[in-house]
């Protein structure tokens, strides 16, 4: 399993290219991994024949650096190729009746067992297993089981030298599941209740949809912000009527390809803010405050999986226009699932605009290790009072959550309003 990005400590092994007995050239994709983030391809970068496949495909939690194939090279002896239906599989997803974790099944579920606790198959599958009175079974199989009350000791198990896994237990008789007791309903340390457990107790029709690798690490990291950092916030509005007017004069001298959105106009702002006030483009440190040279916006982007913020690199120094196409590529890809590491890690500020749903205002979690994230809301017509007269104005609420270990209040405020004064002066943008 290779690392594919700095921070990856396993994977999914989503799907298998090649099957045993292929040859293979470097350069060749053999696989396709999920990280964190995005679905990877593996490029095989020796050549050879594909030996023995020994994850399979659909497997979640598989650590880097874990063999998950052998590669046969020139001379050497190659096992008996596997038919395509031999290829291991993910074992399928249970019925929607019994709850699951995840998807697929973990590396550990296809542990070898010792020779001494083998027996024969009988009727095409493995009697289950025992040590004395033990029945061997995954630990996943286990819990299923214990909460859907079915007995394993009278299932056959499938897997490996008559392992019981969790697609054994489809079509397995259920009894009444045991109570939940002082252990099994007691929150984890931190955790809250389990809703799942509650749901059953209860009798709450619900289904479950597995979370993904991306959807877990964006759970934790901003579980872990709003424990460690201290957040605070500081909320504006900005007055947007003289830049909506000038979006829509340079896009309709444009090609539609290359037509500018209020997000570009704030990507734009948010990096010049940040060239007049230095101070708040910044990380914490134990030791000493990390000072960014560079301005890398990051920006959240809503896709299927969960939240993903790809970075324009350096924007303080493009043009609206560049920007805005940096951005539609960036967007694209990231909702396919196909942006690079270098293209969403890093970064040195975070912005997060839900104007587009009609989001008035918010306050975003801060996106570790930046300091500050800019909450981005819609532009709406309200009154206002202007030299003591009533007045209709497009405003614009903006809400900058900060780090208060590295950027105080004084300079949070002071960045606020050097993006407020810029957003207000839309021509300014364009220098």
């Amino acid at each position: 399993m290779p690392a594919l990005s700095p921070t990856m400590t396993e994977g999914k092994l989503a799907r298998w290219l090649k099957k045993p007995g292929d040859a293979v050239q470097p350069g060749d994709v053999i696989a396709e991994i999920e990280t964190d983030k995005a679905t990877m391809e593996v490029e095989a970068v020796d050549e050879g024949t594909l030996g023995e496949i020994k994850v399979a495909e659909g497997t979640e939690g598989v650590p880097v650096n874990a063999v998950i194939a052998t590669l046969v090279g020139a001379g050497e002896e190659t096992k008996k190729p596997a038919k395509a239906t031999d290829v291991p599989k993910a074992a399928p997803s249970p019925p929607p009746s019994l709850p699951h974790q995840g998807g697929g099944t973990k590396a550990s579920d296809a542990a070898p067992i010792a020779p001494a606790l083998q027996q024969k198959a009988t009727n095409g599958h493995a009697a289950p297993l025992s040590s004395g009175k033990r029945v061997v079974a995954t630990p996943l199989a286990r819990r299923l089981a214990k909460q859907a009350g079915i007995d394993l000791s009278a299932i056959r198990g499938s897997g490996p030298h008559g392992r019981i896994v969790r697609a054994d237990l489809e079509g397995a008789p259920k009894g009444r599941a045991a109570p939940m007791g002082a252990a099994a309903s007691a929150p984890m340390a931190g955790k809250g209740p389990d809703a799942r457990h509650l749901a059953d107790l209860l009798g709450m029709p619900y289904e479950l949809k597995p979370n993904s690798n991306f959807r877990k690490t964006v759970a934790r990291r901003l579980s872990e912000a709003k424990q460690t950092i201290p957040h605070f916030y500081l909320t504006l509005d900005c007055e947007i009527d003289a830049l909506l007017e000038l979006r829509k004069r340079l896009n309709a001298s444009g090609e539609a390809a290359g037509k500018v959105s209020v997000n570009d106009f704030v990507i734009r702002a948010v990096a010049l803010a940040l060239r007049k006030i230095p101070d708040a483009n910044v990380s914490w440190g134990e030791d000493a405050i990390v000072a960014y040279k560079d301005v890398d916006v990051s920006v959240a982007v809503a896709t299927p999986n969960g939240l993903i913020t790809p970075i324009v690199r350096q924007a303080d120094t493009k043009s609206l226009r560049q920007i805005a196409a940096e951005m539609r590529d960036l967007a694209g890809r990231a909702r396919d699932g196909k942006l690079k590491p270098q293209e969403y890690q890093g970064g040195t500020f975070s912005i997060s605009n839900l104007g587009m749903y009609g989001i008035r205002e918010f306050a975003a979690v801060i996106n570790p290790p930046h300091s500050c994230i800019l909450a981005v809301g819609n532009g709406e017509q309200r009154a206002v009072v202007k030299d003591g007269q009533l007045a209709v104005a497009t405003l614009m609420t903006c809400t900058l959550s900060v780090d208060h270990r590295a950027v105080d209040g004084a300079l949070g405020a002071e960045y606020l309003g050097a993006f407020k004064a810029l957003i207000e002066d839309p021509y300014s943008l364009l220098l």
